[in-house]
């Protein structure tokens, strides 16, 4: 799905949001590492990250063409600082209202209102799809990230103490989140 926006961040610096393309891959992927080694809220661990730059650009090509998905960018300072993004949780007839989104941003740009922005440009995107609602999981220590989401209209429908297992051996509890796109 195609998207541009320009925003003006909390430091005053401009930030373009727009949809990743097949060029954008090896930046889009540097950025994927560094996010990951940056946090242990996400999915997978930086080692575990195994696909190339070129498969990074056939993806954010597919998220480009598609008009049901979006993989967004964030840019500032030159470069990909961001990512988020929608993806269908099926095309059965029982599941097709439905879309999973994910978010993530180099640490050093935390607070500045680039997780919010790309929300929003994910909302708008799911909303131009005809998707009745947008579902993610989010670690529960993670209170930022579960303040923009109920901010933003997100409902939690449930939690699972054992999403997630560390390399430590530790749990890590997912809450369950839900926006009705309908209202």
């Amino acid at each position: 799905m195609k998207y541009y926006r320009t925003i003006t961040l909390k430091d005053g610096r401009e930030c373009i949001l727009r949809n990743g393309t097949e060029e954008d891959g090896r930046q889009a992927l540097e950025n994927f590492i560094r996010a990951h080694y940056q946090t242990d809220n996400l999915l997978t661990y930086p080692d575990e990250i195994t696909f190339t730059a070129q498969e990074e650009g056939e993806y954010l090509k597919k998220k480009e063409d598609s008009d049901r998905e979006a993989e967004i960018l964030a840019i500032a300072d030159g470069r990909v600082i961001g990512t988020a993004g929608i993806e269908s949780l099926g095309d059965h007839e029982k599941t097709r209202h439905r879309c999973s989104f994910g978010v993530s941003i180099e640490e050093a740009y935390w607070g500045l209102g680039i997780g919010r922005a790309l929300l929003s440009s994910c909302i708008e995107c799911a909303k131009r799809a005809n998707y009745r609602q947008i579902e993610l999981e989010v670690v529960s220590d993670n209170e930022r990230a579960i303040g923009m989401y109920h901010q933003a209209g997100f409902v939690e429908y449930g939690r699972n103490p054992f999403g997630f297992i560390t390399r430590e051996g530790a749990y890590q509890e997912l809450v369950l989140m839900r926006l009705d796109l309908m209202k």
